[in-house]
């Protein structure tokens, strides 16, 4: 698959016009495979970037670890991105300026085409996910205190369901379930992996429910 015809089947569920982003159907979250759980009554905005590379050997997602040295999430995997401050114009301002800021890549680099599901997390943040085509070549330069590695994860593997994962874990004494990408080394799971699963139900066509 190539870039334009990855954006010639994203832009049949959303893509952009001349007011803006158009949303998709619904908001996911973590409380999607956890039925009773709260979800937050004034949710803090967040917005972030999923980054579509298009390598000669095929698409892959671009994903980040984050630094051992944060004070929440340290090492987990996720997408550049952050929170929404006063002086974003919209949720794509906030994505392509967090995505500056963390990995060194210029907005003027990423096509903006749409955006998947608002997911909504455990913790509080509602995010907007912002859908972008990156075409090589490009320099990344990782904030040392936010970012420890850079890696991609090909677009096949993210979109063969085969992949897609539900583990569980007791927080707090209760069962949460979640869902799991294991790739290579790293352990993509929680909002991050719920994101990769609303990319492939879209560009699959079936919506999981």
């Amino acid at each position: 698959m190539t870039l334009e015809e990855f954006r010639a089947a994203f832009d049949s569920v959303a893509h952009l016009d001349g007011g803006g982003i158009l949303p998709i159907a619904r908001h996911r979250g973590d409380h999607d495979l956890n039925p009773g759980m709260a979800i937050p009554e004034k949710p803090r905005s967040a917005a972030v970037l999923v980054p579509i590379v298009g390598r000669d050997d095929g698409l892959t997602v671009l994903l980040t670890r984050r630094s051992d040295s944060l004070p929440v999430h340290k090492g987990q995997i996720s997408f550049p991105g952050g929170r929404v401050e006063e002086e974003d114009a919209d949720d794509v301002e906030t994505a392509l300026r967090e995505t500056e800021e963390e990995i060194g890549l210029g907005r003027e680099r990423v096509e903006v085409i749409g955006r998947l599901d608002t997911y909504t997390t455990r913790t509080g943040f509602e995010v907007t996910p912002v859908v972008g085509l990156i075409r090589p070549p490009f320099d990344l330069i990782p904030d040392p205190i936010e970012v420890a590695e850079i890696f991609e994860v090909p677009l096949s593997f993210v979109l063969d369901t085969g992949n897609h994962e539900r583990h569980s874990r007791e927080w707090q004494e209760t069962v949460r379930h979640f869902w799991v990408m294991p790739y290579q080394q790293h352990y993509i799971w929680g909002a991050t992996a719920g994101m990769l699963v609303n990319l492939a139900d879209v560009m699959l066509g079936a919506p999981r429910r």
